[in-house]
């Protein structure tokens, strides 16, 4: 029965993910673009580490920008295996897409007696947490969500099988190097089997999952003196027992939890369905009983708080997918009558099926805005950032560029590079921590160090600068998309930082083939 759930949702699933990535390609002149920039950041370093044995966005220095280390490095060995192509990370989710959907199968058809029932919970997983989305989109949150999927598998089925336990602890030995976020999951998890006095599994699940996050770190450190990528430095929310301590709690707690209504979206839903189950068992149970059968329950419910107070929930539905896999796999099982007896278990569970309308009406919510974003995300890229970085090839391949989308523009090129936003240059990193805002602090750093280092051109959102472009960068033109739907911004602005190459950089932007949905503006023709 699994075989065949299997085959009927991959035929589902992929269908699906074909007609968008057909719709996709046909905006993009033939070459499939992915919908957000970030995925070619993790080409990029990929490209860099399998030729130059350079960890970096550039050939020429180490650069931690990379949020997913074990993803990037998986890629880098394709590359070095297959060559250069940009096409690799959307086979390796599709492959690991299927592992999902079967294992997804697997699971399931140990709980439903019929095949139906079977694809409709493995498709309603899978749509709810928006997998198409994420295998179109190139990066490592399929992966994540693959390591997830069998890690509550083989945990649930470690008494049953000796190879489940060993599957159990080696996807806890990957998961911290592919989503940081997997530490909150590691200590969690460790607690409860603590509670459960299970002192041996609390061990293992911390060693396992932090020795290989510890590992790297320190040689992030020694490399350029922060223990995690600029990105999570840089997005992260930090906790300093400092002077701006209750600031901090303040943001951690009201900001990100109590007032954000990201995680009312997402997560409300799930976590009264847990307490619901748990209030039922602790009518009929002892405290220690109720923690065994909610035991999960549980280590999700308190993962999607700590992941909402510590992390993001904003992100076109992929820093959550992780959790909401999960809660999918722990609750679709409690509620086997809701797909056996629809009517009969409305009657009865009132409640219930008012918090399964909600998660329902969630999903088409979800729908409609991947929809969007699988359709034009692709096109918003190769327009853009795609645009740009064809030019830079063609005029300034290894110039020395400022930029702050900085995938396409490094992958494609060989620039050298600064990134006006952190990720990529460990040298902005203290300007963009903990959500500042740029001041003449900024400007004066961006003309200092741009003139010392003789930069080039600057290839940047005007906006993001927040009123403070250097004074000595001279604008040359402005490039203009038709619509935003994954880009930041519509207009990307282009400035000589050497003034005596103004002229130059115009002529070139003039000469330059833009693809027909740019709209180039040149300076002195406004």
């Amino acid at each position: 029965m699994g075989l065949r759930s299997f085959l009927l949702s991959f035929a589902v699933f992929f269908s699906v993910c074909l007609l968008y990535y057909i719709s996709s390609v046909l905006k993009t002149d033939g070459h499939y673009t992915y919908l957000l920039d970030d995925a070619y950041i993790h080409l990029a370093m990929a490209k860099n580490f399998a030729f130059y044995e350079v960890w970096g966005m550039t050939k020429y220095q180490f650069s931690s920008t990379s949020s997913s280390p074990l993803f990037t490095y998986l890629l880098s060995v394709l590359i070095k295996i297959f060559g250069n192509n940009d096409q690799i990370p959307l086979y390796f989710n599709m492959v690991f897409s299927i592992g999902i959907l079967y294992g997804l199968s697997i699971y399931y058809a140990g709980v439903f007696k019929e095949v139906k029932n079977t694809v409709l919970a493995v498709l309603f997983t899978v749509f709810f947490i928006v997998l198409p989305l994420h295998l179109l989109s190139g990066m490592e949150h399929v992966f994540q969500i693959f390591l997830f999927v069998g890690n509550i598998f083989c945990l649930y089925r470690r008494y049953q099988n000796r190879l489940a336990i060993y599957g159990f602890y080696c996807s806890l030995l990957l998961m911290g190097l592919v989503r940081f976020e997997s530490m909150f999951y590691f200590v969690i998890l460790a607690c409860m089997f603590a509670v459960v006095r299970k002192w041996r599994d609390a061990a293992l699940v911390l060693g396992l999952g932090f020795i290989p996050i510890v590992a790297f770190c320190v040689f992030n450190h020694q490399m350029d003196g922060y223990f995690f990528p600029n990105s999570v430095v840089v997005k992260g929310t930090k906790l300093s027992f400092d002077s701006n301590i209750f600031q901090q709690l303040k943001v951690i707690l009201l900001d990100n939890f109590l007032l954000n209504i990201s995680f009312y979206k997402v997560g409300i839903f799930p976590i009264l369905m847990t307490l619901i189950f748990i209030g039922r068992d602790l009518r009929t149970k002892n405290i220690g009983e109720v923690l065994k059968s909610n035991f999960l329950l549980i280590v999700f419910c308190l993962l999607m708080i700590c992941h909402s107070m510590f992390a993001d929930l904003k992100g076109l539905f992929r820093y959550e997918a992780y959790i909401l896999t999960g809660f999918c796999m722990l609750l679709i099982p409690r509620m086997k009558d809701f797909f056996s007896g629809f009517n009969d278990y409305i009657k009865k569970e009132k409640l219930l099926s008012i918090l399964i309308a909600a998660n329902v009406l969630l999903l088409v919510y979800k729908g409609w805005v991947a929809h969007k974003v699988m359709k034009d995300g692709g096109k918003n890229i190769y327009e853009q950032q795609v645009q740009s970085a064809r030019f830079l090839h063609e005029f300034y391949n290894t110039s020395r560029v400022v930029a702050n989308d900085i995938g396409a523009v490094s992958y494609y090129t060989d620039i050298h590079l600064l990134d006006i936003a952190g990720l990529g240059s460990v040298e902005t990193v203290p300007f963009n921590e903990n959500k500042k805002k740029f001041g003449p602090e900024f400007e004066n750093f961006l003309t200092q160090y741009c003139n010392e280092h003789q930069y080039d051109i600057a290839v940047v959102y005007e906006g993001w600068l927040q009123g403070h472009v250097p004074k000595n960068w001279r604008k040359a033109a402005v490039l203009k998309i038709a619509e935003k739907v994954t880009v930041a911004r519509l207009e990307v602005s282009v400035y000589s930082i050497d003034e005596k190459n103004l002229e130059q950089l115009k002529q070139n932007i003039r000469k330059f083939a833009w693809n027909k949905n740019v709209t180039v503006t040149i300076e002195d023709e406004r």
